[in-house]
């Protein structure tokens, strides 16, 4: 699993980039079949004003134009969060083959909490998932983002 460290650290520097830029931060990248950085993407929604403009689907988007194909298929995703619904319903439309998450999301994920959308009968395809990747470096970034805006009292 060592070797996937690279990645995430990409998807970690989108992470920090976004929260640099008033984002919640959370980075993604998707790795093509030979093992080569297809896209790396951060999420985007208030510079955007698009709520879907989150880094796994401005990833996928990414990815999906360079590959000149709607599906990616051997294709592997890093990111930094573990998914909601709505990018765990892309990752599968997409046909990721593989998902790596660093940080679990217990109020919104989609992958292991939630509606564990791949774990569904109605789910066509499921990637392998991999959590806890990098898991404390991403939950810091979010805990200090969250922190700076929501100060303690008496702070």
């Amino acid at each position: 699993m060592i070797e996937q460290f690279p990645f995430m650290d990409l998807a970690l520097e989108a992470a920090a980039e976004a929260a640099r830029n008033g984002e919640v931060p959370v980075g993604a990248v998707v790795v093509g079949a030979e093992r080569q950085v297809l896209a790396v993407a951060r999420n985007r929604t208030i510079e955007l004003r698009d709520p879907t403009a989150h880094a796994e689907l401005l990833a996928i988007r990414e990815a999906c134009r360079i590959l000149g194909s709607e599906r990616l298929v051997g294709c592997d995703m890093f990111v930094t969060l573990e998914p909601c619904a709505m990018c765990a319903a892309a990752i599968s439309f997409a046909r990721i083959r593989r998902l790596y998450f660093g940080a679990e999301d217990e109020r919104m994920g989609g992958v292991e909490h939630g509606p564990r959308l791949f774990t569904q009968p109605t789910c066509h395809h499921r990637p392998e998932v991999y959590g806890g990747i990098r898991a404390v470096s991403a939950r810091r970034l979010l805990q200090r983002f969250f922190q700076d805006r929501r100060p303690l009292p008496g702070r």
